[in-house]
């Protein structure tokens, strides 16, 4: 019996601007992480001799553990599965994917802990999209939904502009953002996991006319892209955490946790939880000592998350 062996890779993501209004239209920046989710499936080209055809599904998380498995029969019924729910979400993508495979197995490995929010998600659907050469963006407004931004953080090789443009369109382009003060860029885990479906769901419902706001955070987007100063990069970061405070009626992450911090501090992705933005001048250490002394100990430099 024999087989074929193919692997996909797909980047995890951090969206540093844009946040909920990139759902109408702003211009977002993001950059695609060091840390991702890798695929490997393994299809026998061959199946005599076997009682069962179907999909046998393995997770394994950034420690080498197994945290998932389950088995799908050839019409993808869930025969086993030490989580119902993981494999019935599991088993609605796969039909999305439309498979064909009769024997295959199927193993996803994380290089991030699930709850650091990196994409664990979006990296996911990306990874069953390449394997099954189908568009990512479709299988992600059937499945999970969202704006689709970390799709194309999963396959680029820099940081990204991206905007949904008429009719659900999107561009994409990538862009060099190299900040030459990016020693002073640092990334901090909250450790306080946030369901963005329902951040995103708390902006829909929101009644005001986004249309100023939007266009405010499309022009941030540009300037934090070309500020060649940390203070200028400062200054857009707390614009753009202001604005997106007084819409969503949300206090700023900083006044709640860091009001005494030296520098600037922005939410990321879901308000109130997983990765914050620092920008300081202060030394490395200090900076690590003062999230430190506040139980803050995921803190990781610009270049240690960035691609």
């Amino acid at each position: 019996m024999s087989s074929t062996v193919n692997q996909f890779h797909a980047n995890g993501k951090l969206l540093l601007t844009g946040e909920y209004f990139i759902l109408d239209g702003a211009v977002g920046l993001a950059l695609p992480t060091k840390f991702g989710q890798s695929l490997t499936v393994d299809s026998l080209t061959s199946s005599e001799g076997l009682e069962e055809k179907g999909i046998t599904w393995e997770s394994i998380d950034n420690k080498n553990n197994i945290w998932f498995e389950a088995k799908f029969s050839e019409a993808l019924e869930i025969i086993s599965a030490t989580d119902n729910e993981i494999a019935a979400t599991l088993k609605n993508i796969l039909e999305h994917c439309k498979l064909r495979t009769q024997n295959s197995k199927l193993i996803t490995k994380l290089d991030f802990p699930q709850n650091w929010g990196l994409g664990s998600s979006s990296t996911l659907i990306s990874l069953l999209a390449q394997y099954a050469n189908i568009d990512p963006y479709e299988l992600l407004a059937k499945t999970f939904g969202g704006s689709g931004y970390d799709i194309a953080c999963a396959i680029a090789k820099s940081a990204i502009t991206y905007q949904i443009t008429t009719g659900d369109s999107r561009l994409t382009t990538e862009i060099r953002f190299n900040p030459s003060f990016k020693e002073n860029l640092y990334f901090v885990y909250l450790g306080k996991k946030q369901n963005s479906r329902e951040g995103i769901q708390h902006y829909k419902n929101l009644t005001l006319d986004k249309t100023e706001y939007i266009e405010q955070i499309s022009n941030i987007t540009q300037k934090i892209i070309q500020a060649n100063e940390l203070d200028e990069f400062c200054y857009y970061m707390e614009v753009h955490e202001n604005i997106v405070a007084n819409v969503l009626n949300l206090p700023k992450v900083k006044d709640i946790y860091f009001s005494d911090f030296p520098g600037s501090i922005k939410s990321l992705g879901a308000w109130g939880g997983d990765f914050i933005l620092v920008a300081s001048d202060e030394e490395a250490l200090t900076i690590n000592k003062y999230f430190a002394d506040k139980d803050f100990s995921t803190i990781l430099s610009y270049n240690e998350m960035i691609l």
